[in-house]
């Protein structure tokens, strides 16, 4: 299943049902959200910085982390932004694929 990193950073409305909620229940919210999908919730962290939490999910395909996003940012709580994520052994799949190519002015 391919996985995505899940970076979020939440509105001042969302701090406010943190702060009265805690870390868990969100937690558990994504790991709802993520099930109901089809994936798995990997982990998740709150962090300092541009973010302030990341999870790691393995969902079905593109159009469920889609969906996934579309659901927590309708909230305005939150403001969600997704990586894909490649094993190792994909990029060494993408290494050995050919094809020619000129770059822009050759």
């Amino acid at each position: 299943m391919p996985k995505f990193l899940i970076h979020a950073s939440y509105t001042s409305q969302g701090v406010k049902g943190l702060a009265d909620q805690g870390g868990s229940k969100r937690k558990q919210a994504a790991e709802g959200l993520v099930k109901e999908l089809g994936g798995r919730l990997e982990s998740f962290y709150f962090t300092f910085g541009e973010s302030d939490a990341i999870a790691i999910v393995d969902v079905p395909d593109n159009a469920s982390a889609a969906a996934a996003a579309m659901i927590v940012n309708a909230t305005g709580a939150v403001q969600t932004r997704t990586t894909v994520l490649l094993t190792p052994e994909e990029l060494d799949e993408a290494a050995n694929k050919h094809a020619p190519y000129s770059p822009p002015g050759r």
